[in-house]
């Protein structure tokens, strides 16, 4: 059995009972502590009032601690909240709080509908600082990749947004779409699920969490394999052909759009599953009905639904989103060649809703932009 991980907030009950077996505690003490750290969100040693002292001295002293702290917290007037989050090393990274409507529907990047009384929160969460895959309209990877996040900053970043949601909102879903790519920080990204999934702790069902990616088919297939399908997959699409998809994101060089609909089609979803794609609408570049019949024609009878999504501006790229009439064609279109579509609408525009505005700010950016826009 390999040996727990260094990172505290990263370990499974076993892992705990491993390493308080070796500190001499009783074998109940291992689920304390992990219901402590994930149930109720608590890394505070000294906050553990049902353990000795001196086992709270040693987990202190074995670097248990919050991982993150938060740095800035904005509002948007639409109820959206960035939390911009600082991490040991004095990097940043970013987590939105989306609340919704009284359905999923009006916003919808997966989960389940609400209890009666509540509003529904999604967290959009990060995996990575910065992003290594280049897409040339998001603001998370302009400036490269930074580092990996541990599976505890990942983890952190929903118990700390479970504690700040509006007072009647509800942490309901968590979408795995913030900077970052998550199949390219694989380990950390399946260790912090597996602990997300606990009853015992986070308590999130499959069905309420969401992870997106450009496109690393070796690393679709093993998530299928090690989540059997359970995980809600979505994929970073945008464009519908090759040659342009290549343009606007690099990582279709190495895995085309041929063997990334092969890879969707055997993810094993679960019965009334689909998978989500998501089409980013770029002004006068992927935005024409032509656009949307090769869309259509490329998912075939992929079961999936198509999110689209009309750019969120970033400072000092020209790229932007289209006028509504455009979006709303769009999706028409779509609709009438049987793909099932839904408007993502933006929120937080007011501050700077778009990844890695805000952590990434004072960074030397990558500005990947060639492509024929139209005014």
């Amino acid at each position: 059995m390999p040996p727990p991980p260094p990172d505290p907030v990263a370990r499974l009950p076993e892992e705990w009972a491993d390493v308080l077996r070796e500190w001499g505690q009783p074998a109940f003490r291992a689920k304390q502590v992990f219901q402590w750290i994930h149930g109720r969100g608590v890394l505070d040693p000294e906050a553990m009032t049902n353990l000795p002292k001196a086992l709270r001295a040693r987990l202190a002293e074995e670097g248990l601690a919050p991982p993150l702290t938060v740095a800035a917290r904005h509002r948007s007037e639409d109820g959206t909240q960035k939390l911009l989050l600082a991490l040991p090393d004095g990097r940043t990274i970013e987590s939105v709080l989306i609340p919704q409507g009284s359905s999923g529907a009006e916003d919808p990047i997966g989960g389940d509908e609400p209890e009666p009384g509540t509003r529904p929160v999604t967290q959009c969460i990060s995996t990575q600082v910065g992003c290594a895959m280049g897409c040339v309209f998001c603001a998370s990877g302009m400036a490269g990749l930074k580092r990996h996040l541990t599976a505890g900053e990942i983890l952190a970043q929903v118990t700390l947004g479970r504690d700040l949601v509006d007072e009647g909102d509800r942490l309901r879903n968590i979408v795995l779409m913030g900077m970052g790519e998550p199949l390219h920080n694989y380990d950390a990204v399946a260790r912090a699920l597996r602990l997300m999934f606990r009853a015992d702790g986070l308590g999130f069902g499959t069905r309420r969490v969401t992870l997106s990616t450009s496109g690393l088919i070796p690393e679709i297939d093993k998530l299928g394999e090690d989540f059997e399908g359970k995980v809600n997959l979505a994929i970073s699409l945008h464009v519908p052909d090759d040659a342009r998809r290549s343009e606007l994101m690099p990582i279709n060089r190495r895995y085309p759009l041929a063997d990334l609909m092969e890879a969707l089609r055997r993810y094993p979803l679960p019965p009334r599953r689909r998978i989500t794609i998501e089409y980013t609408l770029v002004k006068g570049y992927n935005d024409t009905l032509a656009d949307a019949d090769a869309l259509a024609r490329l998912l075939g009878k992929l079961r999936a639904k198509v999110n689209l999504i009309p750019m969120n501006p970033v400072p000092d790229n020209p790229l932007g989103p289209p006028p509504w009439s455009v979006v709303e064609a769009f999706h028409d279109r779509l609709w009438e060649r049987g793909v099932s579509t839904f408007v993502r609408r933006r929120k937080g525009d007011d501050i700077a809703a778009a990844c890695g505005q805000l952590a990434l700010a004072g960074e030397t950016k990558k500005i990947r932009v060639a492509l024929p826009v139209t005014s």
